[in-house]
């Protein structure tokens, strides 16, 4: 299987505005899109691996600065995440343990 992967780097992210202005510059989102939990759920479910590719990954690091200030925000992020792998089978969204504090 091939695979396009894509690096979702929360280094300095503290705040959910922050959260998805990185979203939708990592990722590459719309010019749609809204900046909300509703419009990310979208643009994740609407992401697709290049031509060729068999499967889409994202990579999420450096979360657990952001985990630790916003619980109740980043349990949303990972609901919404979760939400977009149930949906779109050829997606993954992995949790980088290493290289956060």
């Amino acid at each position: 299987m091939t695979e396009h992967v894509l690096t979702l780097d929360l280094d300095g992210v503290a705040d959910k505005a922050a959260l998805m202005d990185r979203c939708a510059d990592a990722l590459g989102l719309p010019d749609w899109f809204g900046r909300n939990w509703d419009a990310l759920a979208d643009s994740l479910t609407d992401l697709s691996a290049p031509p060729g590719d068999e499967a889409l990954r994202i990579v999420v690091r450096n979360w657990r600065p952001y985990a630790s200030a916003r619980p109740e925000e980043w349990e949303i992020a990972e609901d919404v995440f979760s939400q977009a792998v149930d949906r779109v089978p050829e997606l993954s969204v992995l949790l980088a343990l290493g290289g956060s504090s």
